[in-house]
């Protein structure tokens, strides 16, 4: 009797699940493109739906687990996944509604933060900035004092107002996981890997430091260049770097340093951005460009809604949440994404990055509510981080953006270097947030040393430090857009590993012969089939036998990261020797 039951339960929850998934992803995209309170209310309002249908879902389906083993591996699969479907909510119905509310007010700050700086001119007027402005001083600007501002500003501004919305969320989200059976929300995000939590804690802890020696010697590169540019006051030659001087606000990718850090300048450039600026190209002229590459390898066209109900620009007049993300709003192939694009060479990437969400979602659609998601989160960010790879010089040119392709050793160490500033100053980051957040949430650390412990870990694991005192009362953590919209991050890490795991599978299946980093799948089909096939199982099967299918290994490697990057890891202990290296 259970059996059929289980079966029944599993129908009917797909049901519910997706129109809950639908009605809180339509109302999160009106709210995310046009921030107004009639959008936060009904977004409030459809996260707590979800919450509380999904928490009563899961509780009904404890009775099923006493015979788990008697059921078909499709049904065993969905009653696995549902505890993982989304945050629970409390069962007390006003501490469920304090959650969504809660979530959504700490995710409309973030989106309306600003910083106003003073006039750069006696007698000029105070400019505001949204984090897209302030994103391009950061870039640009050659004024150490000018960078720290507009850093202490956006993380005053925005970590200050939701410090204490975030504690109020700590308490909220946990009581939701404990009434699901966790003992808090650490352990539930640990849980979600087909394999146990602690077994997946050292697992990253063991892909970390295989990678730990190269970002050493890019710290170690990065640090003495930033000191002859700065002085000894600003960046010491040894200890870690200071964190508003990397180009990026959260110091989680330097790619803006290149200029200062490029290995053999006059070399022909990398950078397509002057390319893209030149006023061939808008933003819908640089999206299509990315989806010619997923074109190129078999899979389909972008549907013609993604053209008209994408998020191209920040809507004229109105608050947006200008922060890149890849939707299917309606679970059915209503593909979107949501960017305030810029043309930049990043940008560019950061698109064919985006599509890669949509391709995922394109492959796994018709699948159960619950299969429609990725092997395990990492491999979602991974997709399009694996196309990226393949973004070659070569590519480049074909695409128009390079007028030529010269290959010698120093424009290989040059474009690793490009590449290095992007992916290897990412992974001590990638690891760090959720790192923080498991503490946070066990309880192991109080709210009144949330701060300092979020400094510890960036020093532990970034060799970054802030250049201003931070105080109990600050909460820089909440600068980051994750935090606030409580987007668990280590799939970030683990895309970082396995994207490059990806690539060297996919270069095989292409015939590739040559170097790693030289490889691109672009225009492949046979590359193509196989990226393919492996989308399209989505969370149907554990992780680890999708990855098996794609690379023929079980685990999560590191090693061809250190394959793809061996040239610039030899150039850089070169460079570094004599150097105190470390922090």
């Amino acid at each position: 009797m259970l059996v059929a039951e289980a079966k029944q339960f599993v129908a009917e929850m797909d049901e519910e699940l997706r129109k809950l998934y639908v009605d809180a992803s339509v109302t999160a995209w009106a709210n995310e493109t046009d921030i107004t309170p009639e959008h936060e209310a009904a977004a409030s309002k459809a996260g707590a739906e979800a919450a509380k249908g999904i928490t009563r879902l899961i509780k009904t389906a404890r009775k099923f687990d006493a015979i788990l083993d008697k059921l078909d591996p499709e049904t065993r699969r969905q009653l696995h996944l549902l505890k993982f479907a989304g945050q629970p909510a409390p069962d007390d119905p006003k501490l469920a509604d304090e959650l969504a509310q809660t979530a959504t007010e700490m995710s409309s700050i973030y989106g309306k933060g600003k910083v106003c700086l003073p006039p750069a001119k006696k007698g000029g007027k105070e400019v505001c900035h949204d984090l897209t402005g302030l994103e391009k001083i950061l870039r640009t600007t050659k004024k150490p004092d000018e960078a720290l501002a507009v850093w202490q500003g956006w993380h005053d501004n925005v970590g200050r107002a939701e410090r204490d919305l975030f504690v109020k969320y700590v308490g909220l989200a946990n009581e939701g996981a404990r009434g699901v059976g966790f003992p808090d929300v650490a352990t539930m995000w640990k849980s979600g890997y087909d394999m146990p939590p602690d077994e997946f804690e050292a697992m990253a802890d063991r892909l970390y430091g295989q990678m730990k020696p190269l970002y050493e010697q890019l710290h170690c590169y990065t640090r003495r260049k930033l000191n002859k540019k700065y002085g000894d006051k600003i960046v010491p030659k040894t200890g870690p770097i200071p964190a508003h001087l990397t180009g990026n606000m959260w110091a989680q990718s330097w790619g803006w340093l290149y200029k200062d850090l490029e290995p053999y300048p006059g070399q022909p450039p990398i950078d397509v951005t002057k390319k893209l600026e030149g006023g061939k190209y808008d933003e819908l002229a640089m999206v299509r460009i990315a989806e010619a590459f997923y074109t190129s390898l078999g899979m389909p066209e972008l549907p013609k809604t993604f053209w008209e109900r994408s998020m191209f620009q920040k809507p004229q007049g109105k608050e947006a949440v200008c922060h890149a993300s890849a939707w299917d709003v309606t679970f059915s192939n209503d593909l979107r994404i949501k960017m305030c694009i810029q043309k930049t060479h990043e940008e560019l990437d950061v698109i064919h990055h985006e599509l890669g969400h949509n391709y995922y979602f394109a492959a796994y659609y018709k699948l159960p509510i619950l299969f429609q998601n990725a092997a395990n989160d990492g491999f979602h960010e991974a997709i399009g981080d694996t196309v990226v790879l393949s973004m070659t010089p070569g590519y480049l040119k074909e695409k128009g953006l390079l007028d030529k392709v010269v290959s010698n050793e120093k424009i290989v160490i040059n474009r690793q270097m490009n590449t290095a500033l992007e992916k290897i100053a990412f992974l001590p980051w990638g690891l760090l947030v959720d790192k923080w957040r498991w503490d946070v949430f066990s309880g192991k650390v109080p709210p009144e040393q949330y701060n300092q412990h979020w400094w510890d870990l960036r020093l532990k694991y970034q060799g970054v430090a802030p250049a201003v005192p931070r105080a109990a009362t600050d909460f820089d953590a909440g600068a980051k857009y994750h935090v606030p919209a409580n987007v668990p991050y280590m799939r970030y890490f683990l895309a970082a590993v396995l994207q490059f795991q990806f690539h060297r599978a996919l270069c095989q299946k292409a015939g590739h012969t040559g170097p790693l980093h030289a490889c691109s799948i672009y225009n492949n089909k046979e590359a193509g089939k196989a990226f393919w096939a492996m989308l399209e199982k989505g969370a149907s099967q554990p992780w680890q036998d999708t990855l098996f299918e794609l690379t023929g290994s079980r685990e999560m490697d590191a090693t061809a990261i250190l394959e793809y990057f061996a040239p610039l890891q030899k150039w850089l202990e070169q460079q570094n020797q004599g150097q105190q290296c470390g922090w």
